[in-house]
């Protein structure tokens, strides 16, 4: 099965997301848009795995060290590699920056004990919003994300979960398999 640990985003914050969406898609660029409910903060993607393994990466990251919730915010949009070059718009990420980078850090090591490879990208904190699929209309959209105002949502990040990810024709589709709440 196709897995990722990622953390959620409550409603009030896929709200926003939706009516940045919203904000974006008048342009009409060749983006294929990410659903809402879909957007989720990715820590590690595992990729295909034996659902065997699930028990044993499930107690592994139970045993990371403890770490006390944290509060993060939506903040700017941007494009991956690049604005000259995109492939991926999306909503920047700020706040606890630090807490999140020894979160994430640590569910790459239990990844690791856990026999998977080592991610060799360095961890960019974001949400995709979606996929660039060619060039119409893709200038004034990257233009709007240099000057369009950040988006106002806060949350806190007190657990994250492993998701299964079902591929289909009209996207794909996320199961939660497990999740795991920070502890102090």
């Amino acid at each position: 099965m196709r897995t990722f640990i990622a953390v959620p985003l409550p409603m009030e914050c896929a709200r926003t997301l939706a009516e940045m969406q919203t904000a974006l898609r008048r342009f009409g660029a060749d983006v294929r848009w990410t659903s809402v409910p879909s957007i989720h903060l990715t820590l590690k993607f595992l990729g295909e795995i034996d659902p065997a393994i699930l028990p044993g990466l499930s107690g592994t990251l139970r045993e990371l060290p403890p770490s006390a919730p944290f509060t993060l915010r939506l903040e700017g949009m941007g494009a991956f590699p690049n604005l000259q070059r995109p492939r991926v718009i999306w909503c920047g990420i700020e706040g606890d920056r630090t807490a999140l980078s020894r979160l994430q850090e640590g569910v790459e090591a239990a990844c690791v004990r856990a026999c998977f490879e080592r991610e060799n990208r360095p961890f960019q904190p974001h949400l995709t919003l979606g996929r660039v699929q060619g060039k119409r209309n893709l200038q004034p959209l990257l233009d709007y994300t240099k000057i369009a105002a950040s988006p106002k949502c806060e949350f806190v990040v007190d657990h994250y979960r492993i998701y299964r990810s079902t591929l289909t024709p009209q996207g794909a589709i996320y199961d939660v398999l497990e999740s795991i709440q920070l502890r102090q």
